[in-house]
C-alpha cells in the first residue's frame, strides 16, 4: 500500500464521452488524492460526479471514450486486461453505491456475498481463512453473526449499506468510493454508517472520496472539498473553507442553496382552520398465521395530530419509526386496524365506493423517485392529464388545457416544450415538477409529500422546497412532510412531529427543535444532523 505522501489517484487533463452523445460529460478534469486523504466530490445533478467514479474503475459503457492522463496505485486502468482490471477493481479500489441492492444477488445471503469475493480475490486462502475474514468484516461492519444467514431483502437499508461497504473493504483497498451513500437513510442511520465507513478508511489507512450533494455531510466527514460543474473541477481546498467562503459561482450557488435548505422556519403563520385530523390511528400487521396466537407489529400506534389549512408539519424520525406507514395509511394504501381520519371534518375511513373516490381526490401524495412513480411509457402530458381522465372530470381537450397550466405553474415553461417528452428525458429535478403538477391535477386540499427531496441536490432541493411554498401561499395547501433530513424539515415546515415506535414522541414548532430538543430519540437525531459550518467558529476536527 503507497506511503501517506504518495499519490493514489491522479488525473489530468481527464475527457469522457459517452457513445450516444456529443458532448464531454468530463471535459479538462484535474484531481490528485493522496493515500489516506478524505475528498468529497460536491456538485450539482448532471456535473459528472458519477462519471468520474467509473472512469477510474473502467466501468464506462462501451463505446465510450475516455482521454487525458489517469493512474491509479501508479496504474493506467485503461491498459489492463480484463482479468488484471478485476484484480485492480477489487485490491485497488473498492466501491460503495447509492443503492447496495443494486450490488447484491437476491439469491444469495450475507455470508456468501463476502465468501464469493473472498474465493474470487484470494484462490489460495483455506476454508477456515475465508470464514474467519467473513466474520471479521460483518462484525466491523455492525452485522452480528445471527443475521450472516440472511438474504439481503430481509435487511434493512442501513443493514444493507453495512454489506456494501464490508464487500468493498474486503480486499484493503487503497481506495474506497463512496457514491452518495446516505442518500436514502435517515440522519442517524446516516451518521452510523458514514462513522463506520470513516473509522475503517482510517484502520485500512484507505484514501476515501464521497460522491455527495449534501454539503453539511460532505463538511463533517472529509477534510477536503472539490466542486464539480460541467464536467470539471472549479474550486478545490479545505472542507471550512469552502463551505464558508467559496471563491468559484458553483460554490456560492450550492452554499446559498444548502443555507436556504436549512434556513429560518416559517413564522408568525396566522390560524386557519383544520383541514385534516388524526385521532387515535393504529396500523397494526399481524406477524402470526395463527389466529388464537396473534403478535402484532405496531407500525402506528394510538397517533393523534391536526393539520391546517395553509400549513405545513414535518414528520421526522429514525428508520422503521412508523413514518412511511403513516403516509400509506392516509393514502389507503396500508390496512387501518383503528381511529379516526377527518379530512374536512368528514371520518374518510366510514366512506365507500363513490364517496371515498371523491373523497381522496382532495388528498394527494407526491412520492420519493418521481421516476418510478410515472408510466415510462406515456409522455409527461399523458401523465399530468390522467388522473383528470380517470376520475372522469374533463374531457381530452380540457384535460390537456389544464395540463399545460399546470406544468407552467411548477415552473416547466413553456409547457408545450415538455408535454411531448417522455419521463426519461428529463432531469431528476424536472421530474418532481412533473410530480407535483400531476398531484395537483385534482386540486386537492393536503399534499402528502414522501422523502420527495432525498434524492435531489442541494440546490435543485432548494428550487423545489420554494415552489411548494409558492404553491401552498396561492392554493392555500397543507402539506404533510415526510422526512429524514431534519434540516429541511425545521427550515420549511410551521411544526416538526417526532416519531418513535409508531408513536410522536416529540411536537414542536420548528425553529425550536434543533436548539431545544426534549425527546431523547430527537436529541439523537439532533446530534447526528450534518449542518453546515458558520464563519463565526472555528471547525470542530
Amino acid at each position: 500500500m503507497p506511503t501517506s505522501l504518495e499519490q493514489i489517484l491522479q488525473i489530468k487533463n481527464l475527457r469522457v464521452r459517452y457513445s450516444n452523445s456529443h458532448r464531454w460529460t468530463l471535459d479538462g478534469l484535474n484531481l490528485q488524492i493522496a493515500a489516506g486523504e478524505r475528498m468529497a466530490l460536491v456538485g450539482p445533478s448532471g456535473c459528472g460526479k458519477s462519471t468520474l467514479a467509473k472512469a477510474i474503475i473502467q466501468l464506462l459503457p462501451s463505446g465510450s471514450a475516455c482521454e487525458g492522463e489517469l493512474l491509479l496505485a501508479g496504474q493506467d486502468p485503461r491498459s489492463l486486461s480484463p482479468n488484471e482490471l478485476r484484480t485492480l477493481r477489487g485490491q485497488i479500489v473498492g466501491l460503495v453505491f447509492q443503492d447496495p441492492m443494486t450490488r447484491l444477488n437476491p439469491l444469495m445471503t450475507i455470508r456468501e456475498h463476502l465468501l464469493d469475493t473472498l474465493r474470487a480475490h484470494r484462490p489460495e486462502k483455506n476454508h477456515v481463512w475465508y470464514h474467519q475474514r467473513t466474520a471479521s468484516l460483518l462484525e466491523k461492519v455492525g452485522i452480528g453473526s445471527n443475521r450472516f444467514a440472511a438474504y439481503p431483502h430481509e435487511l434493512s437499508g442501513g443493514m444493507r449499506q453495512r454489506l456494501a461497504i464490508a464487500l468493498a473493504i474486503a480486499l484493503k483497498p487503497s481506495l474506497v468510493i463512496a457514491d452518495e451513500p446516505t442518500t436514502s437513510l435517515d440522519v442517524a442511520i446516516a451518521n452510523q454508517i458514514m462513522s463506520e465507513l470513516h473509522s475503517l478508511c482510517t484502520e485500512l489507512k484507505s484514501a476515501l472520496i464521497l460522491i455527495t450533494h449534501d454539503l453539511a455531510l460532505a463538511g463533517r466527514w472529509c477534510e477536503r472539498m472539490a466542486i464539480m460543474d460541467r464536467g470539471c473541477i472549479h474550486e478545490e481546498g479545505s472542507s471550512f473553507e469552502l463551505l464558508t467562503i467559496p471563491k468559484s459561482n458553483i460554490g456560492k450557488r450550492l452554499l446559498h442553496a444548502a443555507k436556504g435548505r436549512e434556513g429560518k422556519s416559517k413564522l408568525g403563520r396566522s390560524y386557519s382552520p383544520i383541514v385534516l385530523e388524526i385521532e387515535n390511528l393504529r396500523c397494526w400487521h399481524s406477524q402470526s398465521d395463527l389466529p388464537w396466537k396473534q403478535k402484532w407489529i405496531k407500525a402506528v400506534n394510538d397517533v393523534s395530530f391536526s393539520v391546517h389549512y395553509g400549513e405545513s408539519v414535518g414528520v421526522v424520525g429514525a428508520s422503521g419509526c412508523g413514518k412511511s406507514t403513516l403516509c400509506r395509511a392516509l393514502m389507503g394504501l396500508s390496512p387501518i386496524r383503528g381511529g379516526v381520519v377527518k379530512l374536512e371534518s368528514q371520518n374518510i375511513l366510514n366512506l365507500h365506493g363513490r364517496s371515498l373516490k371523491r373523497a381522496r381526490q382532495r388528498m394527494q401524495m407526491v412520492f420519493q423517485d418521481p421516476l418510478a412513480s410515472l408510466n415510462p411509457k406515456m409522455t409527461i402530458g399523458e401523465a399530468v392529464a390522467d388522473p383528470l381522465i380517470i376520475h372522469n372530470l374533463a374531457t381530452k381537450s380540457k384535460a390537456k388545457e389544464v395540463t399545460r397550466e399546470l406544468l407552467n405553474q411548477v415552473g416547466l415553461r413553456p409547457a408545450e416544450r415538455y408535454e411531448n417528452r417522455f419521463p426519461h428525458e428529463l432531469s431528476g429535478g424536472q421530474l418532481q415538477r412533473v410530480a407535483i403538477a400531476r398531484a395537483l391535477t385534482l386540486k386537492p386540499k393536503v399534499l402528502i409529500c414522501d422523502e420527495s427531496l432525498s434524492m435531489l441536490d442541494s440546490e435543485i432541493q432548494a428550487e423545489i422546497l420554494s415552489l411548494l411554498g409558492e404553491l401552498q401561499t396561492k392554493l392555500g395547501l397543507a402539506i404533510l412532510l415526510i422526512t429524514h433530513e431534519l434540516s429541511v424539515a425545521s427550515g420549511f415546515c410551521h411544526r416538526i412531529l417526532v416519531f418513535d415506535n409508531g408513536q410522536i414522541v416529540e411536537e414542536s414548532p420548528a425553529n425550536q427543535i434543533l436548539h431545544a430538543p426534549k425527546a431523547k430519540i430527537t436529541q439523537s437525531l439532533v446530534q447526528a444532523c450534518p449542518m453546515l459550518p458558520s464563519t463565526a467558529r472555528q471547525k470542530n476536527v
